[in-house]
């Protein structure tokens, strides 16, 4: 007789969106942690394009992950989680966009360099690359909205043009104009002095990720309490 073999434990990092959700519907806080980290950076990037500011798009990924964790049994199985949740992150930064006084300028992008990065090059090296961020990041930042929502979702984000157009209720050849009319309004503002080095433009990773996470988890919880005292 084969020796029986022990099951293989799957760690929760490594499950997928739909099994993430099957625990966070059961109130685990380590499937709540996992989606934030997952989906942090394009939710982050997203809320910024709409809102060109970036503290205010740190306000919007807290609510988006407060509405999204307070209606799981809102989400279907058949849509995909990171569409849904973009989705939540686009209304609530169009939301906050609309509630703006007309008068009031967009905050200036100048000095927006990500502090974290997975790789940590010599002072020469990080000092160049920050300075090629700020530049990229003041010209995305200087897009008209329409264009710069779609570049950074279709060029920074890598979605699709359908997945971009559901999002935004454009046609995909809408979607595909805007998309050619940014690109060519950042070469002629980059003046080719850059690569397409857009990957790690507005980094939303490292500490302040956990951060967010956390204060999203115990903001959850005191919501969660106060449920069930009733």
């Amino acid at each position: 007789m084969k020796p029986t073999r022990s099951p293989v434990a799957v760690r929760i990092e490594d499950l997928d969106d739909a099994r993430l959700v099957e625990h966070a519907r059961q109130c685990d806080p380590a499937a709540f942690w996992v989606i934030i980290k997952r989906h942090n950076q394009r939710l982050h990037r997203v809320a910024r394009a709409v809102l060109n500011d970036d503290t205010e798009a740190e306000d919007v990924l807290q609510e988006t992950y407060i509405h999204a964790f307070t209606h799981l049994a809102e989400f279907r199985a058949e849509a995909r989680l990171s569409t849904w949740l973009t989705r939540i992150a686009l209304n609530e930064a169009l939301g906050r966009r609309r509630k703006r006084r007309p008068t009031v300028d967009v905050k200036a992008l100048e000095g927006m360099v990500a502090p974290f990065s997975a790789h940590k090059p010599d002072p020469e090296e990080a000092a160049a690359l920050a300075e090629i961020r700020s530049l990229l990041e003041r010209a995305v930042g200087g897009l008209p909205e329409p264009f710069r929502i779609v570049f950074v979702m279709r060029d920074v984000e890598e979605m699709s043009i359908e997945e971009t157009a559901v999002l935004l209720a454009l046609r995909p050849r809408t979607v595909s104009t805007r998309l050619y009319r940014a690109r060519r309004l950042l070469r002629e503002a980059l003046r080719d002095k850059l690569a397409t080095v857009f990957t790690d433009t507005f980094l939303f990773a490292g500490d302040r990720c956990d951060r967010l996470a956390q204060s999203v988890l115990d903001r959850l919880a005191i919501r969660l309490v106060r449920k069930d005292t009733h």
